[in-house]
């Protein structure tokens, strides 16, 4: 029940970071909507994102697939994680977590597991084996996270967020099952097997992908890229 966890939010933070899946090599960049980069907004209590909050590579929720728990088609992302331990990690960083959990969001009508982990190099995370553990040694955390994906897009004028199984958190167990499957949806996109549409499935690894390309073609795509400029200051909204 160990896995490897790309970070894309630090927690504290507010910029709206994610694995751009339709852009080659899927680098970590800032969400825009409308012209504008996004943030989510603090909602009191909470300051930004509770969590360092990421993505299991390797894993896809397809959206042409049903969920026979949820009764929703995935949200053609990665499937997320909230990390709970103690360290503020970086944003790029790739940490082992242990999973322990997982909540179902219906996000605007799409299956958008939360999987509920933590860093294995965390200083307590050998009293953490499943999900009661974190209600029994961070009360409230598992609330707070309800709290906080239900509401976090009422700021932006929409509605709040529900959940399948009434917000009720699953089980390590059940979680390892959602990231097996989502890894298989992944497997069939990545052989081609299953039509992703815009996403980009250019990688180095996977060598009977028919998408896979050389050392030499990745760091063309990089080298291209635009140099990072200075940050832009964060709204004051």
């Amino acid at each position: 029940n160990v896995f490897n966890m790309v970070v894309e939010v630090p927690r504290w933070t507010n910029a709206k970071m994610e694995i751009a899946t339709k852009d080659p090599l899927n680098p970590i960049k800032q969400d825009v909507k409308k012209g504008k980069l996004r943030y989510v907004a603090n909602v009191f209590p909470h300051k930004g994102y509770i969590w360092n909050y990421g993505a299991i590579p390797q894993t896809w929720e397809d959206p042409g697939h049903k969920d026979e728990n949820t009764g929703c088609c995935g949200d053609n992302d990665p499937i997320d994680v909230c990390e709970i331990g103690s360290k503020v990690c970086s944003r790029g960083e790739v940490i082992k977590v242990k999973v322990l959990g997982t909540l179902a969001l219906i996000d605007e009508g799409e299956t958008d597991w939360k999987i509920i982990a933590i860093n294995v190099e965390d200083p307590e995370a050998d009293n953490y084996n499943d999900i009661n553990d974190v209600r029994r040694m961070k009360p409230g955390y598992l609330e707070a996270t309800v709290d906080w994906f239900r509401r976090y897009k009422v700021p932006d004028g929409k509605p709040e967020n529900q959940f399948a199984f009434n917000g009720e958190f699953k089980d390590k167990d059940f979680a390892v099952n959602v990231i097996k499957s989502t890894h298989e949806h992944w497997k069939a996109l990545i052989a081609k097997k299953t039509d992703g549409g815009e996403i980009n499935c250019t990688n180095l690894t996977v060598s009977d992908s028919p998408f896979c390309c050389s050392q030499e073609c990745a760091k063309a795509t990089v080298d291209a890229a635009p140099p990072c400029e200075a940050a832009n200051p964060i709204p004051p909204e």
